[in-house]
């Protein structure tokens, strides 16, 4: 799957260059002319990576940042033509991981972007997990059964899969859960967990009823073990 990045800019111009150049990289993009929209964008369905602009007509930028730290590591990078160093502290501070002054470079953009998205990434030994009954490869977000046909996951189920199997042998809260594929404003809704680990469990265990790698704690979280 492509990564998902969250563009937001009041410029309409500058959003739609944004979204022609990394849609032609192929990466799948999303728009927020708004901090309030934008907030609202990354809680219904969490990006890989930020861009924000500091000059919303709505909230700060730096707003922006620490609302999505508040529940969120994906990395964010912000652009903006504010130069002064007391503003890029601000939002490396809030939870920036990147600042970039505009005018910009399309190629240094694209390249900055590359480089948050790399270092997001899981480290090389974490990447691939095999069970065995089928394999998880975290990278290529690509998971197979020993014979190595693919098993086929919705986005909402490999969201979920990812965060379980990052803290492999530890309990994952329900709310942390729920804030870390949904958003904040999903962290109550536990029905959400029972659906899609069901249907989860029915793709990956070999007996659902008795689940062996996605096990329940119950009123309390969830945990993989390999």
């Amino acid at each position: 799957m492509a990564d998902r990045i969250l563009v937001v800019d009041d410029d309409d111009q500058l959003r739609r260059a944004l979204r022609i150049n990394l849609n032609a990289r192929g990466y799948q993009v999303a728009t927020a002319a708004d901090g309030r929209t934008a907030l609202d964008t990354a809680g219904r369905t969490p990006p890989d990576l930020v861009i924000v602009d500091l000059g919303l007509p709505d909230l700060d930028g730096v707003e922006v940042v620490r609302g999505l730290r508040g529940w969120t590591s994906t990395p964010i990078i912000v652009l903006s033509a504010r130069d002064a160093q007391a503003v890029k502290v601000a939002a490396l501070d809030a939870g920036a991981d990147d600042y970039v002054t505009k005018p910009f470079g399309m190629d240094e953009l694209l390249a900055r972007i590359r480089a948050a998205l790399r270092r997001a990434a899981p480290e090389p030994g974490a990447a691939v997990v095999t069970t065995p009954d089928f394999t998880i490869d975290l990278s290529a977000k690509r998971l197979t059964t020993t014979a190595g046909d693919e098993i086929r996951l919705t986005p909402t189920e490999w969201h979920m899969l990812e965060v379980l199997v990052r803290h492999r042998d530890k309990l994952v809260t329900q709310k942390d859960l729920l804030r870390e594929v949904w958003g904040p404003r999903y962290e109550h809704e536990t029905n959400y967990l029972r659906v899609h680990l069901a249907n989860l469990r029915r793709k990956l265990e070999p007996s659902p009823s008795r689940p062996r790698y996605l096990i329940t704690e119950p009123g309390i979280g969830y945990r993989f073990t390999p």
